[in-house]
């Protein structure tokens, strides 16, 4: 009867089996991921190519750059080759006095060097917008400076893309020069892919409001497939920061990274990329990054999401090491981590600074110092655009002005043009946005879409900033005009 009993079990899991084989086509792979289904292996037609971009500078953004440097490194153990590998980055950040350990950086508390090694393709004024739109075209002409190393795909080729930084409603930081725009660089994208020098192209975003780089903008039919740390209206957030869970090592005294950024970067450190899709990281990725609710942002998804079936060995290659490592339920591959919200990590870094200095001494009163420019800075910002708005709409209509939010799925504004303008014109007689400012572009967008002239927000601008503070703010949160 014993024997009986068994080969029954074994009969119907070997029919639970064959059902779970018939349906798998449907099953993009949340848990499961037969060796026979993923069809890669090292001889994949095509080269991977791979841009990763930085867009901050200074100590207290210390977290952007090692994104980047940790990313390089997956990349390169996942078998990319240096000379696929095209790196942005101010490079500030390794020999940076504020560093416990000069010329090592790190991505979380207990991690190694990820600094070691990283290419310094395009690094302080040559790490630009333009050098990033030229260098994902393959355009070597049109580059500014830099290492001179370009995309130069073919039609197989497939292409990771990897940005990390702050950001606001339609625009990404640069470590130098002017913003990034959204609808400059999904032109960009559009004719990469009119170009058709590749076969897919995924887009890793990290920056508050990310998703409104591609929401109403990037198309689903030029075989792009992007995710983004947030939706199109709320920030990003940092982690491994002091005085938050886990904190980075008591003599750091800023976020070592940021929470979307680490959670595809950690599970992409511990699994066999030859059988996680990228479905599968999305979903990890957007577990861990909203966090229970609590803190975090709402991964999203974008462009053509019919190839998130694909083994992200396709372009991020996989590290040889966990060739045996098989995909299992992401609850049990990480601990739960408090979070910053990207726009006051600046503000954590010169707090701890100020209260880890000895009293009375000369750390004490710069770190006071550096505290109070940045939050007169963001006053000044915050009181003049609310200002602005006033003498644009009146007292009453202009928070209904300022703060309105399109509908899901429309794109920030009507005419980008004239959001730049816009932009220009408040930064010229109130100072630039910076890296905090930009939290501000979606009422620039508003005053665009209501049908304001440039005259008129030149007469408004000047009449709220009659006269700038005077504070080196500038100084620090540099690298921002737009």
């Amino acid at each position: 009867m014993a024997t009986a009993t068994s080969l029954s079990t074994l009969f119907l899991l070997f029919l639970a089996t064959v059902a779970l084989v018939a349906a798998r086509r449907d099953l993009v792979g949340d848990f499961l991921r037969l060796p026979s289904d993923s069809g890669n292996d090292d001889n994949v037609q095509g080269t991977r190519w791979a841009i990763l971009f930085a867009g901050s500078n200074g100590y207290w953004n210390y977290r952007h750059q090692a994104d980047i440097c940790h990313a390089y490194q997956i990349l390169r153990k996942g078998g990319l080759k240096e000379e696929n590998i095209i790196v942005f980055m101010y490079d500030d950040i390794a020999f940076n006095w504020d560093n416990p350990r000069p010329g090592v950086i790190i991505n979380k508390p207990d991690g190694g060097d990820v600094y070691e090694g990283v290419p310094k393709d395009y690094t302080g004024e040559d790490a630009t917008a333009h050098n990033f739109y030229a260098a994902l075209l393959g355009d070597k002409s049109a580059l500014t400076g830099g290492s001179g190393k370009v995309v130069n795909s073919g039609p197989d080729d497939r292409i990771f893309i990897f940005y990390s930084d702050h950001g606001g409603p339609g625009v990404l930081g640069t470590p130098a020069g002017p913003y990034i725009y959204a609808s400059d660089l999904v032109e960009v994208l559009k004719k990469k892919h009119a170009s058709g020098t590749y076969k897919n192209l995924v887009f890793y975003l990290e920056a508050c409001e990310a998703g409104s780089i591609f929401e109403g903008l990037l198309p689903e039919d030029i075989n792009i497939y992007a995710t983004t740390a947030s939706n199109a209206e709320e920030s990003s957030w940092g982690t491994y920061c002091p005085g938050e869970y886990p904190s980075p090592p008591p003599e750091y005294s800023t976020c070592l990274g940021d929470l979307y950024s680490v959670a595809w970067m950690e599970d992409s450190d511990r699994h066999n990329l030859r059988t996680e899709s990228l479905h599968q990281q999305y979903k990890v990725v957007k577990d861990r990054t909203l966090a229970g609710g609590y803190y975090g942002s709402h991964v999203m998804q974008y462009g053509d999401v019919g190839f998130n079936k694909d083994n992200l060995f396709l372009y991020l290659g996989t590290d040889p090491a966990n060739d045996n490592l098989t995909f299992v339920d992401e609850n049990s591959l990480w601990s739960s981590s408090t979070a910053v919200n990207q726009r006051d990590a600046d503000l954590v870094h010169f707090w701890h600074k100020f209260r880890k200095a000895p009293e009375g001494s000369p750390k004490k009163n710069e770190a006071r110092k550096q505290v109070l420019e940045v939050m007169s800075h963001r006053m000044h910002i915050d009181d003049s655009v609310k200002l602005v708005g006033k003498l644009l709409f009146g007292f009453e209509k202009a928070p209904e002005v300022l703060n309105a939010v399109r509908p899901a799925g429309s794109a920030l504004v009507d005419d980008w043009a004239c959001l730049k303008t816009m932009v220009r014109t408040f930064e010229t007689h109130c100072g630039s946005l910076s890296q905090y400012g930009m939290k501000h572009m979606r009422s620039f967008a508003n005053i665009c879409n209501v049908g304001i002239k440039k005259e008129q927000m030149a007469e408004a601008s000047a009449q709220a900033c009659v006269t700038i503070p005077a504070s080196s703010w500038s100084s620090l949160q540099r690298g921002f005009s737009a």
